[in-house]
């Protein structure tokens, strides 16, 4: 056979490029792998940053606390249900501090960092909360924007590594402020039940909730102005649903809120200046630095929003958001012209919709939008360590007494800085008495808030210390706690009646024949002055 038989008979062009396909249909279609579906890719993602957010917000969960981290776990080592009693003392809500007790039981203990663990808890779930807020009203990319952003904002991690409520009510109300843009911006009443139910929390854990509810009814009000005709109806009917249900669960407490507004208040808070708005939008968004790029590159891509065809609900959505943090924070402001209560920390409240916005602005930026959101977050990506773990010398000076031997069991502990007695309770242990500037003390854990100005006022040192005195037998220790001043910010009525009383104080037993001055606690020498306390001890003649 010759070899041209052999050969196989020639395909006709057209015939093979018919065939090809036919071939290629008939064999099995090769699954995608798992990890490249997208809704694993997205999982995984959000993982990411999540454990970089614990990365970053865990290099300080050991610090020592400071003072009101002893107020937190003194009203939270009573019982459960008497703690909203107790904060008839205090002046908060009492939603962190239940969910304290119940976390310090669940967690076998109070130790510094068992207690911080659950503020890390709150702010690392700001990372996934974000990323589906900021997807679900403004696109994939606004999502990772604004996921990136929360692991990664100096704020939240400062107060990640606190025993205070500010990151649990910093989650609570982004949650509370993007299910409002959902159901009154885009519409979507599915989200109506999470307004209510995520506002409730944030009010219950901080009082400046309230400010926040009130920013989103004023944001309610333009957007039932600017509906259309068919949709204003069902905004309004909406608004009355969620915020009158959201009143009625929060009647119980207000009651006790007008008694503390009437009784406890902020006597360390002076009235802001304008300026202060500023300052706290500045220190929200991590620095003058960052909070100008963002406030003009993310400010000019939420602008954008508004000359898409088809952006209306985005833009809706946007513009709830911004009306919402911006009025409660113009309204916080303008109460605190009225009664003091104004702290930067406070401003966690609003740091949710401030990141959705941010995150949504820089990627509609473009390329410049990138490269900014690039830029904010090496410049964000720091623990704070040092800062966090200097927030209070309480520890060292409790530990330096023990050490030297200088207080004993029923020595008389008098905190001449009034609240910090349950942080000094905390860390010197029981088995001690206690007092404080304004006399006896019937609750170690808890400094009682109510009316205290006007205690301070009449509670002459004099004549506090010869009330005191004789509970003190010879050869036992009086230990005066004291604050250290270290700036003049000591201006507000408390915090400079507080300044005047410890110099007073201190004359008063140093000229009193039955105590003899022993040491104080610590020694400063040339050292520069730490934050917190020092102790000064006084031995019973």
């Amino acid at each position: 056979m010759s070899a041209a038989t052999t050969e196989e008979p020639a395909v006709p062009a057209a015939q093979q490029d018919h065939q090809a396909p036919a071939a290629a249909a008939g064999e099995p279609r090769r699954a995608t792998p798992v990890w490249r579906r997208p809704a694993v890719l997205s999982a995984l993602g959000v993982l990411a940053l999540t454990l970089a957010s614990v990365w970053l917000r865990t290099h300080a969960i050991t610090a020592k606390f400071w003072i009101d981290e002893g107020l937190s776990v003194g009203i939270a080592h009573h019982d459960f249900w008497s703690i909203p009693g107790v904060l008839r003392k205090d002046g908060a809500p009492p939603l962190y501090y239940m969910l304290l007790n119940v976390w310090m039981g669940v967690v076998g203990g109070d130790g510094e960092s068992r207690v911080h663990a659950l503020s890390v808890v709150f702010a690392v779930l700001m990372v996934p909360a974000g990323w589906w807020a900021g997807r679900r009203m403004f696109g994939v990319r606004a999502g990772w924007a604004s996921a990136a952003l929360l692991a990664c904002v100096p704020f939240l991690t400062y107060y990640a590594q606190e025993a205070r409520m500010y990151s649990l009510v910093a989650l609570t109300g982004l949650v509370a402020a993007a299910a409002f843009a959902m159901a009154f911006g885009e519409r979507d009443r599915r989200m109506l039940p999470v307004f209510v139910v995520a506002t409730v929390l944030t009010i219950y854990t901080h009082n400046w909730g309230l400010f926040l509810t009130m920013g989103m009814g004023v944001a309610w009000l333009v957007l039932l102005r600017t509906a259309v005709a068919d949709e204003r109806r069902g905004v309004w009917r909406d608004g009355l649903l969620g915020f009158g249900a959201i009143l009625v669960l929060y009647l119980p407490w207000i009651p006790r809120l007008l008694f503390q507004a009437k009784h406890t208040g902020a006597p360390w808070a002076e009235k802001p200046p304008l300026n202060a708005l500023l300052n706290g939008l500045q220190t929200l968004m991590g620095g003058v630095d960052t909070a100008l790029l963002i406030a003009v590159v993310a400010g000019a891509g939420i602008f954008g929003l508004h000359l898409e065809r088809d952006g209306r609900p985005r833009a809706r959505a946007a513009l709830a958001l911004g009306i919402t943090a911006l009025t409660g924070v113009a309204l916080a402001w303008i109460a605190s012209q009225a009664s003091p209560a104004w702290a930067t920390r406070y401003f966690a409240v609003f740091i949710g919709p401030g990141m959705l916005l941010a995150g949504a602005g820089l990627v509609r930026f473009g390329k410049v939008g990138l490269v900014a959101l690039a830029v904010v977050l090496v410049l964000w990506f720091d623990p704070k360590e040092r800062q966090i773990r200097g927030k209070s010398d309480a520890y060292r000076v409790a530990r330096t007494l023990k050490d030297q031997n200088l207080v004993h069991e029923r020595d008389l502990i008098v905190a001449v800085h009034p609240e910090y007695g349950p942080a000094m309770r905390y860390y010197l242990g029981p088995g001690y008495r206690w007092a404080d500037a304004l006399g006896k003390v019937s609750d170690d854990r808890v400094f009682d808030w109510r009316d205290a100005l006007d205690r301070l006022k009449a509670a002459g040192p004099k004549r506090t210390l010869d009330g005191l005195a004789p509970e003190v037998r010879p050869g036992q220790h009086l230990v005066l706690i004291e604050p250290i001043i270290r700036t003049g910010k000591w201006g507000a009525p408390w915090t400079s009646l507080v300044r005047r009383r410890a110099a007073q104080w201190e004359r008063a037993v140093d000229h009193d024949p039955r105590f003899q001055r022993v040491a104080p606690i610590p020694n400063f020498h040339d050292r520069p002055l730490p934050r917190g306390v020092r102790a000064v001890v006084y031995l019973r003649r």
